[in-house]
């Protein structure tokens, strides 16, 4: 892999994440509300002098941007900072809270990527019939579908079909792996339904493309069987617009878990920061979406990188 490639796209996404953390740092001080009138109002009673004493304690008397500036130094050495409400470093809260939710965007991108490859290359390879008509309506209904709402029917579902089947709360996998993958099924079925229905009609495109090519005949003239054909040489050209989609899918994934973790009463980062936004606690809001987004970027960096190692010619 080239080092100039490779240093292009760095410097590409590190501008990203320089300009998100802008925008965070000040869409969430656009949040009604007063975040030390809120922390006040929970134990004393709210003077001028009490708000002035304890805005300028937690450094919110200050211009947004010296506000800022401190913030982004502090990150730069790994200080996210401090708590507003529990005094904690908010690196400790959001690891205490972070492992649900990567356990539920790897379960949930394993199913709906994984099995995306052999369901697009079916349905590549079932044109016209009732068939090719029944797959291509249940995928447009599974990405109309909000993964939310297919949340709330699977629990009713499960209620009323197997009601001793645990489908809420999380019990963690060190201390009881078959109970923590219990509980974390439907939420990955929830959230990657959708997915699978998406990427699966993606792959069908790019193998109904690269099956018209002159290659595919070529090898076809040549006696080569039908599934080598489709598995060997048709899919490695469709998979070069599955890999952009499935590094974008992942990045937001985790707009649909928060909202699926609230659903399943899952103890992730979803309703950590939710929690955070009722609070306004800004350096917890922060340091959450400024992790996410280093997240999102650091997969679309490896795609970048698997794609350039799929296709040579993206790295020209």
């Amino acid at each position: 892999m080239p080092i100039r490639f490779v240093a292009e796209r760095a410097v590409d996404l590190a501008i990203v994440v320089f300009g998100v953390s802008i925008i965070v740092f000040l869409m969430i001080r656009m949040i009604p509300g007063d975040a030390v009138a809120i922390m006040l109002g929970a134990n004393t009673e709210i003077t001028p002098e009490r708000l002035a004493s304890l805005r300028a304690r937690v450094g919110l008397d200050r211009p947004l941007v010296e506000q800022y500036l401190v913030w982004a130094g502090r990150a730069l050495s790994g200080d996210l900072g401090t708590s507003l409400w529990t005094g904690r470093p908010v690196v400790e809260e959001i690891a205490a809270n972070i492992g649900v939710t990567l356990q539920l965007l790897v379960m949930s991108l394993a199913l709906g990527a994984g099995l995306a490859i052999p369901a697009g290359c079916a349905m590549a390879r079932v044109r016209g019939g009732a068939a090719a008509v029944a797959l291509r309506i249940v995928t447009i209904a599974g990405i109309t579908v909000p993964s939310f709402w297919l949340g709330i029917v699977m629990i009713l579902a499960l209620a009323t079909l197997a009601p001793g089947f645990p489908s809420l709360g999380h019990v963690p996998f060190a201390q009881d792996p078959l109970g923590n993958l219990q509980r974390m099924l439907l939420p990955s079925l929830a959230l990657g339904l959708p997915i699978l229905a998406s990427l699966s009609r993606l792959v069908r495109t790019a193998m109904l493309d690269a099956l018209g090519q002159d290659y595919v005949r070529t090898a076809r003239a040549k006696g080569v069987g039908e599934r080598a054909v489709v598995y060997r040489h048709a899919l490695r050209n469709a998979l070069l617009p599955f890999v952009t989609s499935v590094g974008i899918t992942a990045g937001y994934l985790f707009g649909g878990a928060i909202v699926v973790e609230q659903v399943f009463a899952l103890p992730g980062l979803g309703r950590l920061i939710g929690g955070a936004i009722g609070e306004r606690n800004y350096p917890l809001i922060q340091a959450a979406i400024l992790l996410v987004t280093v997240g999102f970027v650091a997969v679309n960096f490896a795609v970048d990188m698997l794609y350039a190692a799929i296709d040579p010619r993206v790295r020209r």
